[in-house]
């Protein structure tokens, strides 16, 4: 029974001892104060008036924001070449030249044994003697085909010794261009001896009272075939009627003359006045802005309703004087076999269409 009180005094030693650890343990969770203890007071804020001037080195300056860098822009390589080098293209072909455009006098030969006899020699002599620069030597027709082969290979060289130009001329019917076309390249493809060859054409296009079957269709067909056939640098004549007020009516000219170098009316005045018919005519072909070649009445005009008889030569005179007044590149005289010796000997003493020397 002695050991009791002992026993109670050691278990109220280690009660006292949990106790303290619990409070010890509280009170940390409460912020290191006791549970009851008061919350200690904390002053307020008073914003306090610095003095002035502030003391040297009471402030320590705040060091000036230095501006960003500019940022590099990266440089982008060079560009890698993609020229080509392409070879120089070759020069383009010279033009081919133009034609000659004849000038002067000259005169028509349709039946070459009603010329001179066919006499060639004597042709040339009489060319030369009345100063002829040029003639036209019928080659053929729709109806005749190509004509006068064998005359070409006389008068061809001949008049080239002699210093003329010869012109192939022929009659086309217009049914069939290529028919005309082809047999007009018969023509200006033919030798003669000594390599020598016509120096141009003419073509007659006529109207349908002259048995052709003309139509301003027709008629481009042709004349564009015709060219395209010849090429540019080959002298192609326009052999058209006299552009009179009755002949406007059923002739189309803006459908024959573009194909064509010069062209030629057959200015034939009948039982008119000369000059006025040139003059007509001269004025409404200058619009097509080609060399004008008028073809001068050197037979008798008679059957067509004219004055009996080649005309005289104040006639012929009158017309040389008015178509080279009025600009013509020369004249031409239809035809050898029905002029007269006035006619020749006008035609002699008429003016001259050559150009000046220089």
């Amino acid at each position: 029974m002695g050991h009791v009180p002992t026993r109670l005094l050691a278990a109220g030693l280690a009660a006292a001892v949990v106790l303290a650890v619990l409070a010890t343990a509280a009170a940390a969770a409460q912020g290191g104060r006791a549970p009851a203890a008061p919350v200690p007071a904390v002053p307020a804020l008073t914003r306090v008036p610095s003095p002035h001037p502030m003391p040297e080195g009471a402030i320590t300056p705040l060091p000036e924001p230095k501006a960003p860098a500019a940022k590099q822009k990266a440089k982008a390589p060079p560009p890698t070449s993609t020229t080509t080098t392409i070879a120089p293209l070759p020069p383009p072909p010279p033009l081919p030249p133009p034609p000659a455009i004849p000038r002067g006098k000259g005169m028509w030969v349709w039946e070459p044994a009603r010329t001179e006899g066919g006499n060639v020699p004597a042709l040339v002599a009489r060319a030369k003697a009345v100063g002829l620069t040029h003639l036209y030597v019928r080659t053929g027709s729709t109806w005749d085909g190509f004509q006068n082969g064998p005359y070409l290979d006389l008068i061809v060289p001949a008049a080239h010794a002699a210093g003329l130009k010869v012109y192939g001329w022929d009659f086309p019917k217009l049914a069939s261009a290529p028919d005309d076309v082809g047999r007009a390249m018969t023509a200006l493809n033919h030798v003669a001896p000594g390599g020598h060859k016509l120096d141009g054409f003419a073509a007659d296009i006529e109207t349908a009272t002259e048995g052709t079957q003309f139509t301003a269709p027709a008629a481009a067909a042709y004349g564009a075939a015709l060219r395209q056939a010849a090429g540019p640098s080959t002298l192609l004549v326009a052999v058209v009627p006299n552009p009179t007020p009755q002949m406007l009516q059923k002739y189309s000219y803006d459908a024959v003359v573009p194909a064509f170098d010069v062209v030629a009316p057959m200015v034939y005045w009948l039982n008119r006045e000369p000059g006025t018919d040139t003059a007509n005519a001269m004025k409404y072909l200058a619009r097509y802005g080609k060399p004008l070649m008028p073809i001068g009445q050197a037979y008798d005009g008679g059957p067509e309703g004219g004055r009996p008889g080649v005309p005289p030569p104040a006639e012929l005179l009158r017309f040389m004087e008015v178509a080279k007044q009025y600009g013509a590149a020369g004249v031409s005289f239809w035809s050898w076999q029905h002029a007269n010796l006035p006619a020749w000997d006008a035609i002699r003493n008429g003016p001259s269409f050559l150009l000046a020397p220089g």
